[in-house]
This record gives structure tokens, sequence and C-alpha cells, in this order.
């Protein structure tokens, strides 16, 4: 069995920005049967440093954060991502998931928007990099809309691959940075569930494998499912496939060590739907 840790705070259930309301009402109640197991742990998200924060973002953007009432929850969101992180990168876990209650992947240096407050994933890595020893890392974002803040901050950083798919298709020079247009598919029509799927399998898998990062991130958004804001489409059914997907290229590309942070969406119903289950992959039989 998978060592997995669960990092939540009571605050997400309660205050959350704009766009996802109280999608996380009926936690941790819906997950309680995946915490009884004794491979299982229950962390509760602390709060992320100023120091760590500054080593990112502009003390500017932190008083703007603190001024925002939609960034209520960002600290404790940020703080679980990156303690998430660091145990994986340690070796305390073998996997993770974050829960959030604000987002991360459009906040960059000096700014945040879309009700991203603190750029949780930049935040890990860094922390990770300073405590861990760790130096190299794979992202993948599946969240419906392109992670700006993200790609801004890694922009230049050769050990850090960050695999996005959003609204174009297109990769740096030296390979690491790499948009996926799944937008177009979207218009296109047809199986959504399958050609999200296959991209995934095509365009992440065989490069974090040949990347050999020291930890995988995938940014997970449920957003992209057809009744939500975001909406691309999927089915409720094609989440478990792409973490199956993703499970088990962290198992060869990352010694299985795999964060999964919770991006957009914003529907209760699917929220309790969707992620039990990806919670019970992580855990393993």
């Amino acid at each position: 069995m998978r060592r997995t840790g669960i990092f939540y705070h009571p605050s997400f259930s309660r205050r959350s920005y704009l766009t996802v309301g109280r999608r996380l009402a009926d936690f941790p109640a819906a997950m309680q049967h995946i915490l009884e197991r004794p491979n299982v742990r229950y962390y509760e998200s602390p709060a992320v440093s100023e120091e760590l924060l500054l080593k990112v973002h502009t003390p500017l953007m932190l008083q703007q954060v603190r001024r925002d009432p939609f960034c209520a929850t960002a600290w404790h969101s940020a703080g679980g991502v990156v303690q998430a992180v660091a145990e994986v990168a340690a070796g305390n876990l073998d996997n993770a998931f974050a829960f959030i209650g604000a987002g991360g992947h459009h906040a960059g240096r000096g700014y945040f928007w879309g009700y991203c407050c603190f750029n949780d994933v930049v935040l890990a890595i860094v922390n990770a990099r300073e405590r861990c020893g760790v130096r190299r890392f794979a992202v993948l974002d599946t969240d419906a809309h392109h992670g700006d803040g993200t790609r801004e901050l890694i922009e230049d950083d050769p050990d850090i691959l960050h695999v996005c798919f959003c609204g174009t298709d297109a990769v740096s020079a030296d390979g690491t940075k790499v948009d996926v247009d799944v937008y177009a598919l979207a218009e296109e029509g047809g199986d959504m569930d399958r050609e999200y799927l296959a991209r995934v399998e095509r365009e992440f898998v065989p490069r974090a494998v040949a990347f050999r990062p020291d930890v995988t991130i995938w940014y997970f958004g449920f957003d992209t499912h057809l009744m939500d804001y975001g909406s691309l489409g999927l089915s409720e059914r094609c989440y478990p496939r792409i973490a199956e997907v993703v499970i088990k290229a962290a198992e060869e590309a990352s010694r299985g060590r795999l964060v999964v942070v919770l991006g957009g969406g914003s529907r209760t119903d699917l929220a309790t739907a969707i992620i039990p289950k990806i919670l019970q992959q992580l855990a393993g039989a």
C-alpha cells in the first residue's frame, strides 16, 4: 500500500474564492472512509510563511492579497501544497493530495487574478529545493485555463517540465515548457473523454518519463467537466482515467512520488463524486 497524505483545512469547506463557492461543502466527511485506512495520513494544512512567500512574490502583492476578501484561505491553501510536496520529496510519503480554498496557477511574481492568490506549486518547488535536496520537477496542469503565473515564474528554469493543457500548441526550444491545445478538441466535438486522455498519454507521459523528475505534480481541475464553468466537455468518468495514467507515469518517472493539487471547479456534486475516487487511486489497494 502506498503511504498517502491528504492535506486539508476546515476553512476550505466554509469559505473559498468566488468561482468555486462551497464546492467542498461535503468534505471532510466525503473522504472519511479513505482517512480510516492505515496507510493514509491526514494533515491540517498550515499557513505558508511570509519568508517563503517573499522568495516568489513581491511585498506589494502580499499586501494586495491581504486586502482581497476572496483570498481569505490563500495562506492555508499554499501552505498545504508546500507541506505536501516537502513530505513527498523527503520520502515521508509516497504521494499526496492537497486541497485548496484559493487557486494558484494564475499568480505571478507581482500579480494575481482569476481568484488565484499565491502560486502554491512554485512556492512548494522553491521550498522543496531548499529543504529536501531535490531539484527536478514535472508539472502537469489540466485545469481548464492556462497556468500563466506558473509559466512566468518557471519560464527560464530547465529543471522544471511544465505541460499545460490550454488553448495553444507550443513547445519551448529546450522542450521543457509545453502547451497543448485542448480547446480545439472541444470545438471539433467527438468523444472528448477519449481524445483528452489520449493527449495526456501522448503529450505528458513520454516527456515526464524521459525527464526523470524527483517529484511529479499534477495541478488537477474538474472545471473542465461539461457542466462546470470551464467546460471542455469532459464527463465524470474521465477524471479517474486521467488519474490512472498520471499515477502510472509518476511510478515510472519519479518512483511514484506524486502530489495532486486541486485546481478549479465549482460544483459540490462533482467534487464529492470525483475527488474520493482519485484519493482511493492514490492510496492503492
